[in-house]
């Protein structure tokens, strides 16, 4: 469970991130709030982005590679017969062509052809990196340079709404898909292989790391929320949030062990692992111990990240 204990404010809060704050807007905005330096976001989204934007706060932050690694969802609207040079509606228009012909079949079967793995083209108004220098910051010099395509995941692509017989038709969908991958350039694939140009019109980003709209809090609402003593019902433990992975049970002495950072036999956990990995561990009492990982032969389990500290629990002595 999340907590604060003599250190601070310990779990992972969700923000709505509003529209024109970048997200280390958001973490210096919290870090203020909460009167706490260790608050890190689990993925970047644009400024013009809104949506759910997790914080990790406290010793949570030691998980935030786990929790960004984790499949992401958005609902975004796609414009086609207009392009501009950031693949979105801030971007200097670059060119345009009536797209009227498009019909809602076309649209939809093109869209959901990019489910599965595909290779993307990072966008010149990405923060990768080409020989030291971000992108962004190449474009904002006229730049443009070659960058090798990546590969990413399409999970889900679930069409919402479609908007046909214009010269610049719509289509609004949900797409989950996997870490590093760029809605924008979606778009842009999308009306390229119907011969079109297309943009990004809206984004709004409904699911991260496990979290929605509906867990989530506005900047607005914390001081009320920390003068109402409630703040701390909105924290959510990181090991809840981390539903990919396996869990075991250590009992003494295992769990001391485990603790102490020695590694201990797979099979003395309670299940045994079945593969190797990483895995969350607990104690009998239900306590968080840290994450786990299981050799190839799956005989012992070392530490990776031990989150367990004495405060944690009343009962650390009888458990023990």
């Amino acid at each position: 469970m999340s907590q604060r204990n003599e250190q601070g404010w310990d779990g992972v809060l969700a923000i709505w991130k509003p529209a024109g704050w970048t997200s280390h807007d958001v973490v210096a905005k919290a870090r203020g709030l909460l009167r706490v330096r260790r608050i890190g976001h689990t993925g970047t989204l644009d400024p013009a982005v809104t949506g759910v934007l997790p914080l990790c706060i406290g010793r949570s932050t030691r998980f935030v590679e786990y929790l960004q690694e984790m499949p992401k969802t958005y609902r975004a609207t796609l414009r086609f017969g207009l392009a501009t040079d950031s693949e979105d509606l801030s971007g200097a228009v670059i060119e345009r062509k009536d797209a009227s012909f498009l019909t809602k079949s076309m649209m939809v079967e093109a869209a959901l052809s990019f489910v599965g793995e595909i290779d993307q083209v990072p966008p010149m108004v990405s923060a990768v990196k080409i020989n030291g220098q971000r992108l962004y910051e190449l474009a904002r010099q006229g730049i443009t340079v070659e960058r090798p395509s990546r590969r990413v995941c399409i999970y889900e692509l679930k069409i919402l709404t479609v908007v046909e017989g214009i010269e610049q038709p719509e289509i609004t969908f949900s797409v989950t898909c996997s870490k590093g991958t760029y809605i924008r350039t979606l778009c842009v694939d999308i009306g390229r292989r119907l011969g079109v140009p297309a943009v990004m019109s809206e984004l709004v980003r409904t699911e991260s790391a496990g979290m929605k709209q509906e867990h989530c809090v506005t900047l607005e609402q914390i001081p009320q929320l920390l003068a109402d003593g409630e703040l701390e019902s909105k924290l959510l433990a990181p090991d809840s949030l981390l539903t990919n992975m396996p869990a075991s049970t250590a009992i003494p002495p295992e769990s001391l062990h485990a603790i102490q950072g020695k590694g201990i036999g797979a099979a003395k956990l309670l299940p045994p692992p079945d593969k190797e990995g990483l895995l969350k561990l607990y104690r009998s009492d239900g306590v968080f111990l840290g994450l786990f990982s299981v050799d190839e032969n799956m005989e012992t389990v070392r530490p990776v990240k031990v989150f367990y500290s004495p405060g944690d629990q009343p009962n650390d002595s009888q458990s023990d």
